[in-house]
């Protein structure tokens, strides 16, 4: 048995998410069907994080475990040309050894959320942008942050639904800047996040941007381990995860 990493880009707008569920096409789903196709042999890929409905990658990484004996160059060109027309492209691959886990490996995990403050509708970033009719303070925004770094009770920015055993995260790293005219960036660094953690972090410093909450409202909601003080959930499609460290 071989086992195969996988550097993987995708759009997320097609899918229900990385992971397989039965209400539609995943990501997850669609790649483990271009391996079937390429060596007709069935196996689960694993991945460093489970992106919702609508989330992009630019280098999710994933594994899986095939018997064929091939190539690492083989199974990225492979893998790419059963994967068209869906927009999924295995960017690398590279054998490694059985002890490679793409999700219990990873030391951490970086993620990046896309504001576009301009008062025109998007055209070619629909989908792939959190458009804002007004102008969005970039450094309220960065300031506010400042208060999430560290060890926390995260409960007002975790889903209803998350299914991890607690609250507390560490945020090592987290930053708004603008990166030109129009265009805003919100980075954040953890080893793990909760559900819905990014986009809740993102929503309410949105309230901060726009001049509905003053920057340090955000430290209050933390302290608040309430749900209900937590601003809007941002949309998906602003979300991106960027990579993640091994």
């Amino acid at each position: 048995m071989r086992r195969y990493r996988l550097t993987v880009e995708y759009d997320g707008t097609p899918f229900v998410g990385w992971q397989k569920q039965s209400n539609g096409m995943s990501v997850q789903e669609s790649i483990e069907r271009a391996i079937f196709q390429f060596c007709g042999e069935v196996t689960n890929v694993f991945s460093a994080g489970r992106t919702d409905a609508g989330v992009h990658a630019r280098q999710m990484t994933a594994h899986f475990d095939i018997e064929k004996d091939t190539t690492a160059d083989v199974v990225r060109d492979a893998l790419n040309h059963y994967l068209r027309p869906k927009p999924v492209a295995v960017l690398s691959a590279q054998q490694v050894t059985n002890d490679f886990h793409a999700r219990f490996s990873a030391k951490a995990r970086h993620y990046e959320y896309l504001y576009c403050d301009r008062r025109a509708p998007l055209a070619l970033d629909a989908g792939r942008a959190w458009r804002i009719s007004g102008a969005l303070d970039h450094v309220a925004m960065h300031e506010a942050a400042q208060a999430l770094i560290g060890q926390h009770d995260f409960t007002t920015f975790r889903a209803a639904g998350c299914q991890a055993k607690s609250p507390i995260k560490t945020l090592d790293r987290i930053a708004v800047r603008r990166v030109d005219d129009t265009l805003i960036s919100l980075n954040v660094s953890a080893t793990s996040f909760l559900h819905h953690q990014v986009r809740s972090i993102a929503g309410s410093l949105f309230a901060v941007g726009i001049g509905k909450w003053h920057k340090n409202k955000i430290a209050d909601i933390l302290a608040h381990k309430d749900r209900s003080a937590c601003g809007q959930v941002a949309p998906p499609y602003g979300l991106y995860f960027l990579y993640a460290d091994y």
